[in-house]
């Protein structure tokens, strides 16, 4: 289900792959093109989720992997109720810097946590909501790690391990799935992936909901 009439677009990919700077150039060329958009992020999106953020990002917080997970359902299921159905609904384009996808990936190949109870937190926090695209922005994690600039939030604080591990994650449920994934070299210059990107948004843009 994609929701209502709007279009549902979710940038995946680990820390350091530059997703957050693709959503925000592919919003504002959707914008200058007359086009109706709302950003959105997870963890945050709401006052609630945004208070969920600090827990999870502040480094040196004592989370265990459920309730990291737990933490991060609780997020996800305020944003889709609060904002993102509400926006679909009014024929809104939502861009999201994470989805369900992160649960399976950071949680699932990153903690090792159970696949069947990630699935089952998935569905029940995103009310069977699916993105009609899926950006994945794929980087080798040392390259990743070298962009990082500022101080580290908890989880940009995990070993490159870590993110090999994630980063397995990804292509898993990108070479698997049955929806729409467009899989990236996050390592090329912004400018042309923005493009590659942009051409396929407006190609989705086109279809009849």
């Amino acid at each position: 289900m994609i929701g209502g009439t709007g279009r549902f677009i979710v940038f995946e990919g680990i820390d350091g792959c530059g997703k957050t700077t693709q959503l925000s150039m592919l919003n504002s060329a959707l914008g200058g093109m007359g086009h109706r958009v709302l950003c959105t992020r997870e963890p945050g999106g709401t006052l609630l989720g945004e208070q969920i953020r600090r827990i999870l990002l502040t480094p040196g917080t004592p989370l265990h992997p459920e309730a990291e997970a737990l933490l991060f359902a609780a997020s996800r299921a305020q944003n889709v109720r609060e904002v993102i159905l509400p926006a679909l609904g009014s024929g809104i384009t939502v861009l999201a810097d994470r989805f369900t996808d992160s649960t399976l990936t950071y949680q699932g190949h990153g903690r090792g946590l159970d696949r069947e109870f990630l699935i089952h937190l998935n569905n029940q926090a995103a009310g069977g909501l699916v993105p009609g695209l899926t950006v994945l922005l794929d980087i080798d994690p040392a390259a990743a790690m070298a962009r990082l600039r500022g101080p580290a939030d908890r989880l940009e604080l995990e070993q490159v391990d870590f993110f090999s591990r994630v980063r397995g994650g990804y292509l898993s449920l990108a070479n698997s799935r049955v929806k729409p994934y467009l899989v990236l070299d996050a390592q090329r210059e912004p400018e042309p992936l923005h493009r590659e990107i942009l051409a396929a948004v407006l190609k989705l843009l086109e279809e009849t909901p």
